[in-house]
């Protein structure tokens, strides 16, 4: 291969770009990426960085003096893709033709309908989203977080910790529930009420409310919460729409096989864009987590040099990890495979115990909570036990 594109510069992009150039390639390597940064790392932007114990800086995820000998074409977006040529079209009216193309695009926030227009309501998922939010914190004084996934649980104990009245207001039975099952998302969200976050779980939200800026946010059953800040946290959709008549197959994600090939030759996707297939649970699905995009890149690469035939990697479990008030939660594996969960060490009263989550007598999942230790032995023999199907 002469050239290689990299569709998307964030972590799963700058990853693969790494791979390429440790396994081998010599070639050109062009980078395109919408935003007009450098890769950076998005998980302290809803914590440190938005408290202000980060600085942009400290965000950089290229090491100093790193250099990949790469063509960067940063703040311009890829608009098309031709997989027959192989050729990315970008933005600026230029376009990239290649040999071989990764697509690592990312995700991008899920809006709540009718809230475009107003002033106060943010997402977080970029760098330009974070410093927004982090400017309407430091004059507001109550926030209204809709969604408890990650980011808005996350979001809401660092505004907490700022000195915010925050409400968290989740359609679930509690935040995280989606993640750790409900006895265990039940534990955490005590963490939140007695940190004084406000949980109301079990709610849908209406509307939003307001002129030009949003002042509450209105609930199904009528219940107004003032509000002086929003955020959005109700997920992600894959950054899809620019293949959209390219032929490729697409999903929920760019649907690849389980070493990140897709249905055109000299094309792999990586990263919360792409749904590998996972031959144990029998179908694609995206990973939308830090070490999901770390874990495959040197994969994805591998398949786009060697023209397919690389084989893939053993199948590991998921892991993600967050950091709420002081307390370090990690948990790896699929709550939703087990028949059992149990706590084996410590106390969910004290926000320090860890649970393991057991299908028969086989563990397949984990949660620690400020029991790092404890929980990566536990990781280690989940990432090295036999995978277990059905």
């Amino acid at each position: 291969m002469n050239t290689i594109c990299v569709v998307g510069a964030s972590l799963a992009g700058l990853l693969t770009a790494r791979a390429l150039r440790a396994q081998g390639y010599r070639g050109r390597l062009v980078l395109v990426g919408d935003e007009r940064h450098r890769p950076y790392d998005r998980p302290p932007l809803s914590k440190a960085f938005l408290r202000g114990d980060l600085a942009e800086a400290d965000l950089a995820l290229e090491g100093e003096g790193e250099e990949l000998d790469a063509e960067w074409r940063l703040g311009v977006a890829a608009v098309t893709l031709d997989p027959r040529e192989r050729r990315v079209e970008l933005s600026d009216g230029t376009s990239v033709r290649a040999d071989g193309v990764v697509i690592a695009t990312g995700a991008t926030a899920r809006r709540l309908r009718g809230a475009g227009h107003l002033a106060g309501v943010h997402t977080l998922r970029t760098l330009d989203d974070a410093r927004s939010l982090r400017a309407d914190l430091d004059a507001g004084r109550r926030l209204v977080v809709i969604g408890g996934g990650f980011v808005g649980a996350e979001v809401a104990a660092t505004a907490r910790g700022l000195g915010l009245d925050v409400t968290l207001v989740e359609s679930g039975p509690a935040p995280l529930a989606r993640v750790v099952g409900g006895p265990m998302a039940e534990a955490l969200a005590a963490l939140h009420e007695r940190r004084g976050v406000r949980l109301l779980s079990g709610t849908i939200v209406s509307s939003l409310t307001g002129a030009d800026r949003v002042d509450g946010v209105r609930l199904a059953d009528g219940t107004h919460l003032p509000a002086d800040v929003v955020v959005v946290g109700i997920g992600a959709v894959p950054a899809i729409g620019w293949l959209r008549g390219s032929g490729l197959d697409l999903g929920d994600g760019v649907l690849c096989d389980e070493a990140g090939g897709t249905s055109a030759p000299g094309i792999v996707a990586v990263g919360d864009c792409a749904a590998w297939f996972d031959p144990v649970q029998g179908r694609h699905h995206r990973i939308e987590h830090w070490t999901g995009a770390r874990q495959r890149a040197s994969v994805a690469a591998a398949t786009l040099l060697s023209g397919g035939t690389a084989r893939a990697e053993a199948r590991r479990p998921t892991y993600i990890w967050s950091d709420q008030f002081d307390v370090k939660i990690q948990f790896i594996g699929h709550a939703a495979d087990a028949d059992t969960v149990s706590v084996e060490e410590g106390d969910p009263a004290g926000h320090s115990f860890l649970a393991v989550y057991r299908q028969g007598e086989h563990p397949v999942a984990v949660l620690g909570v400020n029991q790092v230790r404890l929980f990566t032995r536990w990781r280690r023999q989940l990432e090295t036990a036999p995978v277990q199907v059905g």
